[in-house]
């Protein structure tokens, strides 16, 4: 289970989107675990990716996908998945019946130098106007998406 936490005051971890408490309610509290924590790239910027992803999600309907009776968090991983395929950044293999497989490059650190990373979000941002937003008039909308530039 791999879940985006912020460090607060104290030394305290908390899941730095709410959908993701639901998933930490199967842990119990009091009892021992074993975590790999990664620092990710520029926290801030990786922060407002994720934001972007949030923003453009509220705006998503999960029955455009068929994906109405997954939970959130299934839901939220799909789309993210999704508009980075759509944005360009994304890695191709042939499975053993010949069809084409795609999946989503990986945003971790790791997997993702700092110079690609900010080529992606530029390109998901373009990718969000386009299949998200399409057609969008609402003001408050596009002005709230323009602070993603």
């Amino acid at each position: 289970m791999q879940i985006e936490m912020i460090k607060s005051a104290g030394g305290v971890f908390v899941p730095a989107f709410d959908h993701d408490l639901p998933r930490l309610a199967k842990f119990k509290n009091g009892e021992q675990y074993t975590l790999e924590a990664k620092l990710t790239r520029n926290p801030a910027f990786h922060r407002k990716a994720f934001a972007l992803f949030n923003f453009c999600f509220q705006h998503w309907a999960a029955d455009r996908a068929g994906l109405e009776h997954a939970d959130e968090a299934t839901q939220f991983d799909r789309f993210r998945k999704d508009l980075t395929i759509l944005a360009g950044f994304y890695e191709q293999t042939v499975r053993l019946n010949g069809e084409i497989r795609t999946e989503a490059k990986s945003l971790a650190y790791a997997n993702m130098e700092p110079d690609e990373f900010e080529r992606c979000y530029s390109a998901l941002v373009n990718a969000a106007i386009k299949h998200v937003f399409a057609g969008t008039k609402d003001q408050n909308i596009i002005n709230q998406l323009y602070s993603f530039f």
